[in-house]
């Protein structure tokens, strides 16, 4: 038997202490990079964009890879990438952590859309209340103070 998986995971991260460092106008370039990494890694992304200080990745993975090594992998990636070709001089790194989600095959368009309107969405909704919303979404425990 072959082996057949459908997991989407919606990807979560920040900069690191929050500094809103991403800039609009090279953020595409960052996406671009990152899809080379997941896509080097054999996943499928869906969806990427954020805002300022924070990314959202719909990305579906290899069966043979480790959620938490891929999320190590594109930060570690991204961040010696970002300091190389100098892409956002505020930028200090990615946070520790992340949040990651599954969802069912159902949820992928509506996901996607999230994901494509987060400037719009930000206008109304800070990281922080955001990731909250996710966490209680997903009934996730968490403790506020890692949050703010």
């Amino acid at each position: 038997m072959s082996t057949y998986i459908q997991i989407h995971y919606h990807i979560v991260f920040g900069t690191k202490y929050r500094i809103p460092c991403l800039e609009e106008n090279q953020r595409d370039l960052l996406f671009k990079y990152i899809w080379g990494v997941l896509n080097n890694k054999r996943c499928h992304l869906y969806r990427i964009n954020g805002v300022d200080d924070h990314i959202h990745i719909l990305t579906h993975i290899h069966p043979s890879t480790a959620l938490s090594s891929l999320i190590k992998d594109v930060k570690l990636a991204s961040h010696g990438w970002i300091k190389k070709k100098q892409l956002f001089p505020a930028f200090k790194g990615w946070q520790e952590g992340y949040g990651a989600f599954t969802h069912h095959i159902n949820d992928k368009e509506r996901l996607i859309r999230y994901i494509k309107q987060q400037k719009e969405h930000h206008k109304r909704v800070s990281w922080p209340e955001e990731l909250k919303a996710l966490l209680q979404e997903h009934g996730i425990a968490f403790n506020d103070k890692y949050l703010s």
